[in-house]
């Protein structure tokens, strides 16, 4: 009976493991929550878009572990350069959305400092 306690305890330790694996597993995770977003950041005003905020919410809740955000903050910095953002809207923008981002969306972000 010891040895079957002992084993369910050891499957779902290793269960909770596995499940705190990184979850953003490449760069084209983040675009795709976040290219409803993209020509609100260029030319956008006001309060962001519903689909934007989604996504913002939903990357958000990907970047859970330290890995998730410094995938989630290269990319956003390697994105975000190749695109004209305005830098308020882009710093405002988890706040815009009711969302609380650890990641600067921004082309000078230091992913170094993130996680």
């Amino acid at each position: 009976m010891k040895s079957v306690a002992a084993t369910c305890v050891l499957m779902i330790l290793v269960t909770s493991v596995t499940n705190s694996e990184a979850t953003i597993s490449s760069c084209s995770d983040v675009i795709k929550n976040l290219k409803p977003c993209v020509s609100y950041l260029v030319s956008g005003s006001g309060k962001p878009p519903g689909p934007c905020c989604s996504g913002v919410k939903a990357l958000a809740a990907a970047a859970a572990t330290s890995a998730d955000k410094k995938t989630a903050c290269n990319c956003i910095k390697s994105t975000s350069k190749s695109l004209n953002i305005n830098s308020q809207l882009a710093q405002a923008l988890p706040g815009n959305c009711g969302v609380s981002l650890p990641i600067t969306v921004s082309p000078n972000a230091d992913c170094s400092k993130v996680g």
